[in-house]
């Protein structure tokens, strides 16, 4: 594996952390687009949800093409490079940008969702490419450590994408629910940020890696290991539940027995929803990060739960600050039983979000309403973690068992409709939170059995 310029690869990982920052914001920004395009074409809840569909389906068409080319051609990262790879999945989702203005000018729903499959077609390939870059590009014993850190950026963006988002669509507009113009100018402004990324990237000087130094041959190498495998249907899952829970939220807190919201209030509580993982992720980071002093663990993560209480308290009230601050004093529990070790503890943070739906569904008023804002805190170190456990031991296999990983993001096309389905069927969007569940019930074996490596499809280690 090559080293980075000058022997440190802290200058790299803060580059590609921007690539997950800005398609964290990319993707909740569906999560605004639900209830905007629901308003303008007047669809039924299943029909809002294909956004998803189209967003997610991309992950696997593509991810599928990429499995197939490296099965039959050999892996085509390491044919053209990390760097190359990341340049053209920005130039392709800033294409995807671009076509929501003429969606917007034919007033066609079938064209946005064209654009977004279009957009979710580059942030695939960023996926495919930077992921596994971040989990080899520095000791492997810290790789979970680096991908829950660049996640958190990714997270930020899922963040603050529902406050500017929800600003710029809902608004800015006057009660005008005939046309969609008010997204022209949130995408020409992602357009733009991103072919400036694209040429940051360029001039970088990114160190190429491989995982192992050798090259891939044509094959399905990858699947012979059963980690992986299991992982990719965890992957499924988890993306399918935790999409599924943030396009629901919107529509769930206007119910009147919840919180009888309206779209420009609920989009700050979504915001609550992915600062979660934000913060989480930052935990994670911090906690599965190989620290000498065991102590200092705590101070950083005492100093971001003090940090996020006075920010939620600065920028809204003592009330809501002094829950959020109980849901990280709760997760922060949760993580002391995983003893950060994380395949432990993201079978008890799945075993979390589980008991935070049950009460989501069941429950009615503030409690219901906090207890699914909460999983937000407990989504957080999944997607990283589950990935780097997935991946650990491929080695020249690293980029093909990546490109099957991110296939399994469709999970996110397939698990909201289905959500959005029994919401219709039922009228109960409550009681759709089912569907979801069924998800973290799957991540709870993955996080204490499915995990495990095989070696020559007998020996088992941790």
């Amino acid at each position: 594996m090559g080293a980075a310029p000058g022997g440190s690869y802290l200058g790299p990982l803060m580059t590609v952390t921007m690539l997950f920052f800005m398609w964290g914001f990319i993707t909740c920004m569906n999560d605004i687009l639900i209830p905007k395009l629901q308003q303008v074409f007047t669809l039924q809840n299943w029909q809002a949800m294909l956004i998803q569909t189209a967003f997610f389906g991309a992950y696997f068409i593509v991810s599928l093409l990429y499995f197939i080319f490296s099965v039959t051609k050999g892996d085509p990262i390491l044919k053209i490079g990390y760097k190359n790879g990341i340049i053209v999945g920005l130039m392709v989702t800033a294409l995807g940008c671009l076509l929501f203005l003429p969606a917007a000018d034919l007033h066609s729903y079938g064209l946005f969702l064209g654009a977004l499959f279009v957009l979710a077609s580059g942030i695939t390939v960023l996926q495919i490419t930077a992921n596994p870059y971040v989990s080899i590009l520095g000791p492997p014993e810290s790789s979970s450590s680096r991908m829950n850190l660049t996640q958190a950026l990714n997270s930020f963006g899922t963040t603050i994408a529902p406050i500017i988002g929800g600003y710029l669509i809902f608004d800015q507009v006057t009660n005008d629910t005939t046309n969609a113009d008010s997204v022209k100018m949130p995408y020409i402004g992602l357009a733009v940020t991103l072919l400036i990324i694209a040429v940051i990237i360029k001039l970088a000087p990114l160190p190429r890696l491989t995982g192992d130094g050798t090259a891939v041959v044509a094959g399905s190498g990858a699947l012979k290991h059963r980690h992986l495998v299991l992982g990719i249907i965890c992957i499924f899952m988890y993306v399918g539940g935790e999409v599924a829970v943030g396009s629901m939220i919107i529509n769930y807190l206007k119910l009147p027995q919840i919180a009888g919201l309206d779209e420009s209030e609920a989009k700050h509580f979504l915001s609550f929803y992915w600062g979660g993982a934000m913060i989480g992720r930052f935990f994670g980071a911090v906690a599965l990060a190989q620290f000498r002093n065991k102590a200092l663990k705590y101070v950083i993560m005492a100093v971001i739960a003090l940090v996020t209480f006075v920010t939620v308290y600065a920028l809204y009230d003592l009330d809501q600050a002094l829950i959020i601050l109980g849901l990280i004093v709760v997760n922060f529990v949760v993580l002391l039983l995983g003893r950060f070790i994380p395949n432990r503890t993201v079978g008890l943070y799945a075993t979390a979000v589980i008991v935070l739906l049950l009460i989501g569904t069941f429950a009615q008023g503030g409690l219901a309403m906090w207890a699914v804002i909460g999983i937000g805190l407990f989504n957080s170190i999944m997607f990283p973690t589950i990935f780097d456990l997935a991946i650990k031991g491929l080695g020249a296999h690293t980029s093909q068992g990546s490109s099957l990983l991110v296939m399994a993001i469709v999970g996110g096309a397939i698990i909201p409709p289905l959500q959005g389905a029994v919401a219709d069927v039922t009228g109960d969007v409550q009681f759709s939170f089912i569907v979801p569940m069924l998800c973290y019930l799957y991540i709870v074996f993955y996080g204490f059995a499915g995990y495990r490596t095989r070696v020559n499809n007998s020996a088992s280690i941790r």
